[in-house]
């Protein structure tokens, strides 16, 4: 014990501190901007969760490095042991954020902006910052700009729906979007707290992505749904 505890103050506790906060510090600002990205989108795993992971994400890499420099000559540890049970060990909070989701399979995207944020923090701790910067940015985009590149490019469209009973309204939506040859992408429930689409009262709004096949669809399935009874309100997007 007594060696121990010469070992820690062989190192200096001021230096390791600071560079401890700026490790952490960073890693919760860069994982901040994807979490705040998720968060916006309404996913399962948003702001706080996205924070968490790349801090201990970093504070594992950072404490890697700091026993191999505490026990440097007397071991043939590797640094990078820890690191590597955080990349397989993430795998528990994506497969929640996929499960959770409830009309289809979704959650994939959140499930990887996890496991790339724990990459983020990880390299962060282990000093990489240009790298953790750089990945930041790359992410963010792919999660932000490409997801408006493929919904808004082309014949992708976004309806928010204000309902009456979601139970007989939801499956009688996706007949008609299916009877026009357009493809239901995603089908999601929005609460009222969601942006500007509220939902008013007891009533419900369902956010439908959609790709469309013929260039007259859109107006006919608008018009359907707008047809049908306990329908109350119809955005475009």
């Amino acid at each position: 014990m007594r060696s121990f505890l010469l070992r820690i103050w062989e190192i200096d506790s001021l230096r390791l501190a600071l560079d401890t906060l700026f490790k952490l510090s960073l890693a919760a600002l860069l994982s901040g901007v994807i979490g705040y990205e998720r968060e916006h989108s309404h996913r399962p795993a948003g702001f706080r969760t996205h924070i968490l992971v790349a801090v201990g994400s970093a504070l594992v890499m950072a404490t890697s490095f700091y026993l191999f420099e505490a026990y440097k000559g007397e071991t043939n540890m590797d640094p990078t042991r820890l690191g590597a049970q955080v990349i397989s060990g993430i795998g528990f909070l994506g497969a929640g954020t996929i499960l959770r989701e409830g009309f289809s399979v979704k959650g994939l995207t959140t499930a990887a902006s996890l496991w790339a944020v724990s990459c983020i923090g990880l390299a962060v701790g282990g000093g990489f910052y240009a790298g953790a910067i750089v990945g930041t940015v790359v992410i963010y985009i792919t999660l932000n700009l490409l997801k408006k590149v493929v919904i808004h490019g082309g014949t992708g469209q976004t309806l928010y729906i204000e309902i009456e009973d979601i139970a007989w309204a939801a499956p009688e939506i996706g007949n008609i979007i299916k009877r026009f040859g357009a493809n239901l992408h995603a089908l999601e429930i929005l609460y009222a707290d969601d942006d500007d689409k509220r939902k008013k009262g007891d009533t419900v709004v369902l956010k439908a992505t959609i790709f469309i096949g013929k260039d007259n669809a859109l107006e006919l399935i608008l018009e359907s749904i707008r047809n049908l009874d306990g329908v109350l309100d119809l955005y475009v997007d």
